[in-house]
């Protein structure tokens, strides 16, 4: 099979996921242990997507200086920086450590 024939299936299986949610009764989402699982769900799905870019590189493992970035950012956030001081604390940590030589 082409690669075009997998992306029309994976849009197809994607419209098909949407669809599916249409038909969950009103009453199951207004259930408060609902909200409390899809808000979990979230924050472990956007956490993993983080540490996956910050510590893969293709299929291997690579420490450089995103890690250093993560842990800049992760530090500020834990002192309840402002948004934007945690963006530009993790982006001036890379600058400093790649300008150091860790790539």
């Amino acid at each position: 099979m082409s690669l075009w024939i997998w992306l029309l299936i994976a849009c197809a299986l994607a419209y098909a996921w949407k669809l599916v949610g249409y038909f969950v009764p009103a009453r199951l989402l207004e259930d408060p242990r609902m909200s409390r699982v899809a808000g979990t769900m979230t924050i472990g799905l956007l956490a993993s997507l983080t540490v996956v870019n910050t510590l893969a590189t293709g299929q291997s493992l690579a420490v450089d200086a995103r890690l250093g970035a993560l842990v800049a950012a992760a530090v500020a956030l834990a002192l309840r920086a402002p948004f934007l001081v945690v963006v530009l604390a993790g982006a001036g940590t890379a600058a400093l450590l790649r300008m150091l030589g860790w790539n």
